[in-house]
C-alpha cells in the first residue's frame, strides 16, 4: 500500500475528531469510577494492555503471517476500545460508565505502551534491516497531538456548555462511526487490486483475534465475578478496538501502510460481532 492523502492529512484530523467526540461524553466522574470501582476497570484494562498484545502475537505466530501484518496484528491489538466500543456498549445495554471509564484510562496508558508494543513486536516478527522503530518520546507527543488534547478540549466544551453536550453526543458517536467507515473504505477503494489478497493472508487471523479477544474477556469477566451488563462491557471493550488509532499510527507514525492491513479488516470484522453483542444484550431480561 502507498501512503495517499487520504492517510497523510484526512486520517489524523479524522481522529481528532473522533476523540474530540469522546471528550464531550466524559465527565470526571467517569475517572472517579476508577477509585469507586476499581475491580471492573482494571479487569478490562489487564486484558486491553497486556492479554491482547500477547494474543494477537501468539495468534500472528500460530499462523504464520507475513512480518508486517504480523506487527499490525499486533497494533490493533494494542489500541484501546475508542469511541465505537462506547456506542456499541449503549446499544447493548451495557455499564457505559465502565465503558467510558475503561477506553478513558486505556487511551491514557497507550500512549506509553503503544510505542513500547509495537516496537517489541517489529523485533519479534521482522528481520533485521526491515525492523521499524517508533520514537518513544516523538510518538507519545504525536499521540497526545492526536488523541489526547482533543479528548480534553471536548471534555472543557462539556463542562462549559453541558446542554449543547448532551445533545451533540449521540450524533457524534455515530459520526465516529461513519468516519471510521469513511476511512476504511478509502483504503478498500485505493487498493481494491491488492486488497482481496491481503484479506486472505489476514482476514482469519483479524477473524480468530476478534473471537478469541472476547472469549478471554467474558472468562476474566466471570472469574471476576462481574455482573451481567459489566460482563458485556468487558467483552465489547477487549473485542472493538480503535481501528482509525491503528491505521493512523501504521500509516502515519510508521509510515508502513500494510502495517494497516490488519486495522482495516478486523475494524470489519468487529462491527460483526459488535452487533452479535448487540443482539445478545436485548434480548437478555
Amino acid at each position: 500500500m502507498e501512503a495517499t492523502n487520504l492517510t497523510a492529512v484526512f486520517l489524523p484530523v479524522a481522529l481528532a475528531v473522533i476523540m474530540l467526540g469522546m471528550g464531550l461524553s466524559l465527565q470526571p466522574v467517569h475517572f472517579r469510577q476508577i477509585i469507586i470501582a476499581p475491580k471492573p476497570v482494571f479487569t478490562g484494562l489487564a486484558m486491553q494492555i497486556i492479554a491482547l498484545p500477547l494474543l494477537a502475537g501468539v495468534i500472528a505466530w500460530l499462523l504464520n503471517l507475513p512480518s508486517a501484518l504480523a506487527v499490525g496484528l499486533v497494533l490493533i491489538a494494542a489500541c484501546p476500545g475508542g469511541p465505537t466500543s462506547n456506542l456499541i456498549t449503549h446499544l447493548a445495554r451495557g455499564d457505559s460508565a465502565l465503558s467510558i471509564s475503561l477506553t478513558a484510562l486505556s487511551s491514557l496508558v497507550i500512549i506509553v505502551t503503544l510505542p513500547l508494543v509495537v516496537n517489541y513486536a517489529s523485533l519479534i516478527f521482522m528481520e533485521a534491516g526491515q525492523q521499524v522503530a517508533l520514537p518513544v518520546v516523538k510518538t507519545i507527543l504525536q499521540i497526545l497531538v492526536i488523541t489526547v488534547i482533543p479528548v480534553a478540549i471536548g471534555m472543557l466544551l462539556r463542562a462549559k456548555f453541558t446542554a449543547l453536550a448532551d445533545k451533540a453526543d449521540k450524533p457524534v458517536k455515530i459520526l465516529s462511526v461513519l468516519f471510521l467507515a469513511l476511512v476504511i473504505a478509502g483504503i478498500l477503494v485505493g487498493e481494491k487490486d491488492t486488497m482481496p489478497g491481503f484479506f486472505v493472508m489476514v482476514g482469519s487471523a483479524a477473524l480468530l483475534l476478534n473471537l478469541v479477544c472476547m472469549l478471554a474477556g467474558y472468562i476474566a469477566a466471570k472469574s471476576a465475578r462481574l455482573v451481567g451488563s459489566q460482563v458485556r462491557t468487558i467483552v465489547i471493550e477487549v473485542g472493538i478496538q480503535n481501528g482509525t488509532l491503528g491505521i493512523a499510527v501504521a500509516s502515519t507514525l510508521i509510515g508502513n501502510n500494510t502495517m494497516a492491513i490488519p486495522a482495516a479488516v478486523y475494524s470489519l470484522i468487529m462491527f460483526v460481532t459488535g452487533a452479535i453483542i448487540i443482539f445478545w444484550g436485548n434480548i437478555r431480561k
